[in-house]
């Protein structure tokens, strides 16, 4: 279909528009069959009203969150969050989408503020390639059918199936967008990097007492400053992950296989990931992280991968199969103060597990005290 043409359909059926997740206004939704035919009208006597967006206010959204109704759209200027991290351009890219499943965009319109704005799965994706097809960083975010939820007790603004994405030029809206921004430079920097990255601190008895709350809601973000004083053994301190997406990969009968559905690699080369469990304390509780991916490289200074490959190096006795203990790397992190920013997720919230997972290490504000070893 182009823009701007006038079509006519033969073969369809209709129904009633459904109350849940609602995209349009109207009443009824036409829906096409395997003999639906459709053909261009060159001549048009009927005149038809333009219907393309449907912005609301702030204050829409908060009014109908959780409430699963009707699905608006937003446009906005933008600062990119990924976890913890404000996203830089030279590492936006699929595989680390791929891995983290999600983007999260806070968006500012002209007659609101800030909200947090979660891509999921295919949106994410769509998301980076599209960020990533401009020379220039774009500024000006519009997304389509968006649902209103509360996360981790704050209104966020989450993606559908539905949802579509626009930037900067792409349509009308978004042009509108930028002129205005570009007539008002100081509205642009009232989203700070500081604003967008900083999360609450909490000890860990408090991040403990939040997990059993009737009102937190699917995952939250918190930083945390404890100690390390032990690398628990006995349990895998890494997984063999797909190079692709860094999931995790299983052996099929000659491959490895992702178990990623979005990636979904039957023949995959397996690299080790960190999934090391630390327990760690502070002045109020004791705890279990567990440390992913670039975290662990980030307190040892090693890659995960590095360290298995030395251990078989210098083990070639021993089979693929053989577990590899936990490396002098690791156990050297023992007795070290680290601010960590740990994600709380359904798990915690259902019980399942009480070991947080940490996202990154933060650097103290003000160093802990060492002593001279003798």
């Amino acid at each position: 279909m182009k823009q701007g043409s006038v079509y006519q359909l033969n073969n369809f059926y209709g129904s009633k528009n459904k109350p849940m997740y609602r995209v349009a206004d109207h009443i009824a939704t036409v829906s096409f069959t395997w003999n639906s035919e459709m053909s261009v009208l060159h001549e048009v006597p009927i005149s038809f009203d333009e219907d393309r967006f449907r912005f609301h206010s702030y204050e829409d959204f908060e009014a109908n969150c959780d409430l699963k109704g009707d699905l608006y759209d937003v446009v906005g200027h933008m600062k990119l969050v990924n976890g913890q991290t404000l996203i830089e351009r030279p590492i936006l890219d699929e595989v680390e989408i791929a891995a983290s499943q999600r983007i999260m965009v806070h968006v500012q319109s002209h007659d609101g503020p800030v909200m947090k704005l979660y891509l999921w799965d295919h949106a994410a994706t769509n998301f980076c390639k599209k960020f990533n097809s401009y020379e220039n960083t774009p500024i000006v975010l519009l997304v389509t059918t968006v649902n209103t939820k509360r996360l981790g007790g704050t209104l966020a603004l989450t993606s559908m199936s539905s949802t579509r994405l626009f930037m900067d030029y792409d349509v009308q809206p978004t042009k509108d967008y930028f002129t205005w921004l570009a007539s008002n430079p100081e509205i642009a920097n009232q989203v700070s990097a500081e604003v967008v990255t900083k999360h609450e601190a909490l000890t860990i008895a408090e991040i403990f007492s939040y997990m059993t709350q009737e009102s937190a809601k699917e995952y939250a973000f918190f930083e945390c400053t404890a100690t390390i004083d032990d690398v628990v053994h006995g349990s895998a301190w890494y997984y063999i992950g797909c190079s692709e997406c860094h999931a995790k990969a299983t052996k099929g009968a000659t491959s490895l296989i992702c178990t990623n559905t979005r990636c979904g690699k039957v023949n995959t080369t397996g690299v080790a990931q960190y999934r090391a469990k630390i327990s760690v304390y502070d002045n109020s509780e004791q705890a279990f992280f567990v440390l992913l991916g670039d975290v662990g490289r980030e307190l040892t200074g090693r890659h995960a991968s590095e360290l298995v490959t030395n251990y078989f190096e210098a083990n070639e006795h021993k089979g693929a199969d053989h577990e590899v203990p936990v490396p002098e790397a690791l156990i050297s992190i023992i007795g070290q103060t680290h601010k960590f920013c740990v994600k709380v997720t359904d798990h915690n919230f259902s019980g399942n597990t009480r070991a947080i997972t940490v996202t990154k290490i933060l650097s103290l504000d003000t160093p802990p005290p060492t002593e001279v070893s003798v």
